[in-house]
């Protein structure tokens, strides 16, 4: 990186980017480079200009549609991108984090948290609100409850997904709650909900989590049933 932190402003919101560009402009180590709304530009214009930080406020920007967001490769890449998020939301942190964001600014932020944000994510580290920092345990929490569980997803037929509804229901999150956690909608938690139900054979939520915990599993290798505890 050079002694500037050469910084590219991708904002739709034109007094967001003022700002943020008037904050920057009064530290001598940030040099703004350009300032568009119009889209984000190619890995090769970003080298071509020397960009260290991408500031933007839309995830729009990198995935398109974030409606569909979950059915979409990553596409940050390499870049370091700083997002401006418009207001409180645990899913699009998530998927902020998903598709390659260094760095999560809350909209109410102060030039400090700002300034302090971008010189972090420039320096190769990530940082996010310390009250999301739960957040994103919660949800590394929810990924390693599902192992040792690939023989059970195998068992039962539940694809990757529906194994991966399966801790949020136990907790008794509501599909509302899942939907957000997960960054989907409340109707397709509602679908994948009704098909565990389904392929596991229980009639409610709360059965589905006595059957998962409860349920033996065939250690393919040894030949032996185990009790599962995941």
């Amino acid at each position: 990186m050079s002694s500037q932190i050469r910084v590219l402003l991708v904002c739709r919101n034109r007094l967001l980017r003022e700002s943020i560009a008037r904050i920057l402009s009064k530290k001598t180590e940030f040099e703004v480079e350009s300032s568009s709304t119009a889209c984000l530009p190619s890995h090769s214009e970003l080298s071509d200009l020397s960009v260290d930080v991408v500031v933007l406020d839309s995830l729009h920007f990198l995935v398109g549609d974030a409606t569909h967001a979950q059915d979409k490769a990553p596409l940050a890449g390499g870049l370091k991108c700083v997002l401006v998020a418009m207001g409180e939301d645990s899913g699009q942190f998530l998927a902020a984090i998903r598709y390659g964001v260094r760095g999560y600014v809350l909209q109410d932020a102060s030039a400090v948290e700002v300034v302090s944000a971008i010189r972090t994510v420039a320096e190769g580290y990530a940082v996010c609100p310390l009250r999301y920092t739960s957040v994103l345990f919660d949800y590394i929490k929810s990924q390693t409850d599902q192992f040792p569980t690939s023989r059970k997803r195998a068992r039962w037929g539940l694809t990757r997904r529906e194994q991966q509804l399966i801790p949020l229901i136990s907790r008794g999150l509501s599909n509302k709650e899942i939907a957000s956690h997960l960054n989907l909608s409340e109707q397709t938690v509602k679908n994948h909900v009704h098909r565990i139900l389904r392929k596991i054979g229980v009639s409610d939520r709360l059965s589905v989590s006595e059957v998962w915990q409860d349920s033996p599993v065939l250690d393919s290798a040894e030949g032996t049933i185990f009790p599962t505890w995941d």
